[in-house]
């Protein structure tokens, strides 16, 4: 099996990069360390010796160097959480740095062999699937479940703080076929708001995005008759407002009345969002309510072993269900010719996954953990990664 090593593009791909570490010096847990002997006036060369090694050993971790990512702006907060928690409790000395360009442009940099690993809120397609192996080998790569976050519908409405949009109105309002709030449509779903006589502005992504194709799949799920485009990574309906990554959707939100857009729950801040149609309820979102998708969600064959990519269950109408979810991935190789690599992908991956990774995310982002279950196979198919030529 042929494979190809991570060239010098990373250091020109993450030039500008969020860079995300805790290292040395900036080691909390390393500055507060002492022994017994701390407070001596003066040591002998055995002791200063002794109260060094043993220093570096409560520091703990037995890996060094720098691992590259790059991908899902969605993942941002939780990344910032995964990284400190990740420096402070398993190994100081790795660097870990991550950009959060979006999904598309980090799949784009993983199958180019800029980064060695990506986030993304969509799992690789069939050509993606294709490409990464020629820098992954023959094995390709796997997408594992680390993020489960609801995709709220923000929006900003004078007088408004609460509305409910059924998968057919939501569909509608952003396919431009409803463009008034005062559509009947709207009032149907909310008998008891006084809604304004005004213009509705649509935000979405202008940036490819994972966020966007979850948003599509579950229109697409939810309402076909009322959606008829297919789900992809770019936005299809001209005449809104387009903004780049999570960020910038939520920013033209909050400036522009009338509107209404999608995001990632973790960034909507003080915006109001609105409730979605599920059976006969209409329901907010929440990181329980939108865990409750992904357990009846199942799992894609891709034909590549450990790969735990998921059909998720966006027509479900179980109660308290709320089915606008995104599951972000991180994506990695099968097998890295750079053991070190390997062995650095493996580390931080699984403290991500970890218990006390998806408590960091959840109380950074308000992400959903994922199960026990998915947790022990992610660990498998970590386990499953190999390294050498």
């Amino acid at each position: 099996m042929k494979l190809h090593r991570f060239g010098p593009t990373v250091a020109i791909a993450m030039a500008a990069s969020l860079v995300l570490t805790a290292c040395g010096d900036d080691n909390p847990a390393a500055d507060n360390e002492t022994t017994p002997d701390s407070n001596a006036a003066e040591e002998s060369d055995t002791d200063t010796d002794t109260e060094s090694a043993d220093t570096d050993a409560a520091a703990g971790g037995e890996l060094s160097g720098t691992l590259a990512g790059a991908g899902a702006s969605s993942q941002d907060s939780a990344m910032a959480a995964w990284v400190a928690g990740y420096n402070a409790d398993v190994e100081p000395g790795v660097t870990v740095n991550y950009d959060g360009v979006g999904s598309g442009a980090g799949r784009e940099q993983f199958i180019a062999g800029a980064v060695q690993f990506a986030g993304s809120d969509a799992a690789l397609d069939d050509e993606e699937r294709a490409a990464v192996t020629s820098v992954c080998g023959d094995g390709g790569a796997m997408n594992l479940p680390v993020y489960i976050s609801p995709v709220a519908i923000p929006f900003n409405l004078d007088g408004v703080t609460e509305l409910n949009l059924s998968p057919t109105v939501l569909a509608q309002i952003f396919d431009q076929q409803i463009t008034n709030w005062n559509d009947e449509a709207i009032a149907a779903d909310n008998p008891d708001v006084e809604l304004p006589d005004q213009a509705i502005t649509v935000v979405n992504r202008s940036d490819d995005s994972g966020t966007t194709e979850n948003f599509m799949e579950y229109l697409s799920a939810a309402a076909p008759d009322a959606w008829s485009y297919e789900a992809d990574k770019a936005w299809p309906v001209s005449g809104g407002e387009a903004a780049a990554q999570t960020s910038g959707v939520i920013q033209v939100v909050g400036a522009t009345p009338g509107s209404i857009g999608y995001s990632d729950a973790s960034a909507v801040g003080q915006l109001s969002t609105a409730k979605v149609g599920v059976g006969e309820e209409f329901v907010a979102f929440s990181p329980e309510a939108a865990a409750k998708v992904v357990d009846a969600s199942e799992p894609i064959d891709t034909g590549v072993e450990g790969d735990l990519a998921l059909e998720l269950a966006r027509d479900t109408t179980e109660s308290g269900a709320y089915p606008i979810v995104l599951v972000s991935y991180h994506l990695v190789c099968k097998d890295y010719a750079d053991a070190a690599q390997a062995d650095l992908v493996k580390s931080f991956v699984g403290y991500v996954i970890s218990e006390e990774g998806q408590a960091a995310s959840a109380d950074a982002a308000g992400s959903a953990p994922i199960s026990a279950d998915l947790r022990a196979m992610a660990e498998e198919s970590l386990a499953s990664i190999n390294a050498g030529e």
